[in-house]
């Protein structure tokens, strides 16, 4: 149980947020020509900007290779710019996979065989995609 707080009282020090400068007025033009590209070519746009991401799993979106401001989205549907915005799908399910078998030598001389299997689990999508 201490154990537990003091890792989440390590972790909190390492917070993520967006550029705090905002987005330059280049970004801005290009975010503006993407969206007047999504209404002019309207009905085939939308199968492109529109994602959706399942209730086990969060989206953290960059605008031009920046940390978008409100953090992980989902469940649900999302709305990305095409050619400005990308994405990436974190999964939150506790995954499992095992180590291979190590032969050990002790030193009394006597072979051992270890194996292992490795749980982890991701609690904060946006520290797991940035801090990495």
């Amino acid at each position: 149980m201490y154990h537990q707080r003091l890792v989440k009282r390590r972790i909190s020090h390492f917070q993520v947020s967006p550029d705090p400068e905002g987005p330059g007025c280049c970004a801005m033009l290009l975010a503006m020509f993407s969206l007047l590209l999504i209404i002019a070519t309207m009905p085939i746009s939308l199968c492109m900007c529109i994602k959706v991401v399942q209730e086990y799993e969060r989206a953290v979106i960059f605008r031009l290779g920046r940390l978008r401001k409100g953090g992980a989205k989902g469940p649900g549907i999302f709305f990305v710019l095409p050619c400005i915005d990308s994405y990436k799908k974190v999964d939150l399910r506790t995954v499992s996979f095992d180590v291979p078998p190590q032969e050990v030598l002790s030193r009394d001389s006597v072979t051992v065989t270890v194996d292992a299997v490795v749980y982890y689990r991701v609690s904060n999508p946006t520290m797991a995609t940035n801090n990495v």
